[in-house]
Order: structure tokens, then C-alpha cells, then sequence
């Protein structure tokens, strides 16, 4: 059904119309760029303190599938916070641990699922990264508007509010913008410069896509790693035991693709991988006919501010940790959470909320940045110029997880609009707006 808005001049209250259904709703009007993780979530936080909600996806539907994804520490609190802990825990892909292994298969090292209260390598909430998002999008499909297969074009904004016009046409005015559009974010490169300026490649190259289950896995990850190569090769459970998620990572310090190229990123990972064992040639004779290709660079978003007047940013558009720490997704769950409350708690002045949010986040992102090039670090290729790695057994680096995972407040915002029923009526995805 396609939602028409029909807007009152006033700021504190609007009429959203659905079908034959009207209601006031007060708050700002915000817009969402990205449909993904960060997107629905902050638009679950947003709705519930009063804002009239709008997220556009470029993609014309829900992209399923995609990476394993983990919540750890603080984000778990998060979930809780947001009523999904349930919802999340019966879409995970219910790995029970990893096993690394040789090229014959046998295993050199295991990681249980249950290690360090369930917050270690491999979490206790692990979902794909496709499924958490239709969680989070059937969570706020009711009340929020969602606008698949557009995008924003240009924007301009002034000292009352933002002036938006959509690829497909559309121009609408919105109170705030905020990007969650991804490490490679248009909105970032349209308000605060080219991506050359932020991305910081950590020198590796990260493959995943479906595979069907020939393998035999059952709740077990397999990773194979080539110490000479630098390369690597997982295969991980997902909920749908017939088929399974294969992973790829290989060292490079000059890469340079078209990331929206598929067919030019297949024929570089079979000559990256070329040569590699254990079950690698059996995992790439899938390469052609898998549905969910992904191939990008390990890189980090690192920026020295994630506002610019009335346009914020949020997940890996602003501060990408990078695959490697394996807290991308914590990071923008809590992210969500303190955007929605610090913005509410100023009173939606986008000076104060998006200062305060920054404040809160920032040492939060550092340490788990830092886990990240770390964990890069580690796999970086052998040789007599190569960097020593550093003590891992040391107490730094236990305080260092310790920040990553649990480090950084979750105010309660007492006081601030918190309503977990939609603030409207049920506003479902439409066409274009």
C-alpha cells in the first residue's frame, strides 16, 4: 500500500494518511538513507521518541543473505532494550563454535560459541546479516514509511530543515537526514567530500556468497588459513542446513575494483585463489550460480566529525570498523540508540543531539577500530619487512576487548518520549515517494 502524507505546515503536528486512515503524529520529519541494518534500526529508536520516520533504499527490496553478522556485550543490551531479543535469537544461524583446520581437514584449534559469557570469536547471537534486517524492517514497517528502489539525489539545507530531491524525482523537506547508507555511502560523499578522504584499506579483500551444503557442516565453522599466502577460506552453517555461507580472504596492498562489477570480482577471486587447498576448488565450482555474491575491501571509515548541520551519519557511513573486528553491526545497533536519544534529549536540535551522540560513540569506535586493524595486522603477508605482531596475551589487549565490547553508557534517557507501540499508523513500503 502506498503511503500518502499530507503535511501540516505546523512542526508539532502532521497528518499521515494510509489508505483510508488518518492520524496526527508529532515530532521531526527524519530521513533515512539505507535499508539495511544501521537504517532500521535507528528508525525503530526514532519512532519510538516521536519522529516521523522515512527510510529510501536504493535496492528494490530487502537484500537477503550476506555475511554472518555478530552482537556482543552492550549491543545485546540493546536488542533487549528494543523487545527484538527473541526475534533476533530464533533467525541466528545457531553455530555452536569454529574449528580451524589444515588442508586435510584436520583440526588445529576449537572455539565454542558458550566462550567468555558467549561474547568471544564466535558470539551467541550470530545471524546473517539479511535475515537480522528483515527482522528489523518487520519491526518498523508499521509506522515507518519505506521507499524501496530510490535513492537521494542532491539536498540542500538551510538553518530550519533539509531540501531533498530523489532520483526518481520526488522533492520533499525533511527536519534531518541521516546517512546509514554504508562504508561506500552517497550521502557521505554528497555532504562531506569523496571517499578517498575517509577509507582506510587494511590491505585485505573479503569474498563471501551461498553455497549449497555438500560439506557436511552442522553447526561447526571450518576456516582454513595459508600462513605463506596470507589467504584464507570459511564455510559457516546457516539456519538453512541444505545450503551454507562461503567466506574468502586474501592480502592485498594496492587493490583497485569497481565494487559494483560482479563478473569482474568473480574472475579476480578465482585467480586469487588459485592454488589455495583444502576445499577450495569444490567451494568456487559454485561461484557462478550462487544468488549472493559480495567482494569488497577490508577498509575502516574514519572521520573526524559524523555531522554537518542538519545531516548525521550512522554505522559503517560513518565509522566502518571493518569485518576484521567483528563488531560492525554492535556498533551500529548502539549507534541507532544514542543518535534516537541524545537527538530527543536536546530536543532535536541537530547542534546539540549530534555533538552529544558523538561524545558518547566515539572512544567506542576507536577500540573496536582498533580491534579491527589488529586483527588485520595479523594476517598481513609474511616476510623481513613485516611489522612483529603484538602480545595478544597481554593484559592491553584484554582491556582493549573489554572497551570494545561493553564500552561505552547507555543512558536510560528518563524523561525523553519512549512509546514501544508505532507512533502512527501502519505506513508499508511504496514503490517511490
Amino acid at each position: 500500500m502506498e503511503a500518502v502524507m499530507s503535511v501540516d505546515d505546523s512542526e508539532q503536528e502532521r497528518t499521515v494518511r494510509t489508505g483510508e486512515q488518518v492520524t496526527q503524529v508529532s515530532g521531526p520529519r527524519v530521513l533515512v538513507a539505507g535499508a539495511s541494518i544501521a537504517g532500521p534500526a535507528l528508525a525503530h529508536w526514532l519512532r519510538r521518541r516521536g519522529a516521523e520516520v522515512t527510510v529510501v533504499e536504493r535496492a528494490p527490496e530487502l537484500r537477503p543473505g550476506g555475511q554472518a553478522v555478530d552482537a556482543r556485550g552492550v549491543a545485546k543490551e540493546v536488542i533487549g532494550r528494543m523487545g527484538l531479543d527473541a526475534a533476533v535469537r530464533a533467525a541466528c544461524t545457531d553455530t555452536a563454535g569454529a574449528h580451524t583446520v589444515d588442508a586435510d581437514g584436520k583440526v588445529l584449534e576449537t572455539f565454542r560459541a558458550d566462550d567468555d559469557g558467549g561474547d568471544g570469536f564466535i558470539a551467541d547471537i550470530e545471524i546473517l546479516r539479511g535475515d537480522l534486517s528483515q527482522v528489523l524492517y518487520d519491526d518498523t514497517r508499521d509506522g515507518v514509511e519505506y521507499v524501496f528502489g530510490d535513492r537521494i539525489a542532491e539536498l540542500a539545507q538551510d538553518a530550519d530543515g533539509v531540501d531533498v530531491v530523489f532520483a526518481g524525482g520526488t522533492r520533499r523537506r525533511f527536519d534531518l537526514v541521516v546517512g546509514a547508507d554504508g562504508m561506500h555511502s552517497e550521502l557521505r560523499a554528497m555532504v562531506f567530500g569523496p571517499h578517498e578522504r575517509f577509507l582506510r584499506h587494511l590491505g585485505h579483500v573479503l569474498a563471501f556468497y551461498s553455497v549449497p551444503n555438500e560439506f557436511g557442516l552442522d553447526r561447526w565453522l571450518l576456516e582454513y588459513q595459508d600462513q605463506e599466502s596470507g589467504r584464507s577460506a570459511l564455510l559457516r552453517p546457516i539456519q538453512d542446513a541444505t545450503r551454507a555461507m562461503a567466506v574468502f580472504y586474501f592480502a592485498s596492498v594496492d587493490f583497485d575494483f569497481d565494487y559494483r562489477d560482479v563478473a569482474a570480482q568473480k574472475v579476480l577471486l578465482r585467480e586469487r585463489m588459485a592454488g589455495l587447498g583444502w576445499l577450495t576448488p569444490d567451494i568456487l565450482a559454485h561461484l557462478d550460480d550462487t544468488p549472493d555474491f559480495y567482494l569488497d575491501q577490508v577498509a575502516q571509515v574514519v572521520m573526524d566529525r559524523w555531522s554537518s548541520g542538519r545531516v548525521g551519519l550512522l554505522g559503517d557511513a560513518a565509522f566502518s570498523s571493518s569485518p576484521m573486528s567483528g563488531q560492525g553491526t554492535g556498533l551500529a545497533l548502539v549507534g541507532a540508540y544514542l543518535l534516537a536519544g541524545e537527538l530527543a534529549a536536546a530536543g532535536w536540535d541537530p547542534h546539540a543531539g549530534f555533538a552529544r551522540y558523538e561524545a558518547r560513540m566515539r572512544s567506542f569506535v576507536e577500540a573496536n577500530q582498533e580491534i579491527g586493524r589488529l586483527n588485520a595486522h595479523s594476517r598481513d603477508l609474511p616476510g623481513p619487512d613485516a611489522e612483529p605482531l603484538p602480545d595478544f596475551a597481554g593484559e592491553w589487549f584484554t582491556e582493549l576487548v573489554g572497551r570494545a565490547i561493553n564500552g561505552v553508557e547507555l543512558p536510560d534517557y528518563a524523561g525523553v518520549p519512549d512509546s514501544a507501540a508505532p507512533a502512527g499508523s501502519p505506513i508499508t513500503s511504496s514503490a517511490k515517494p
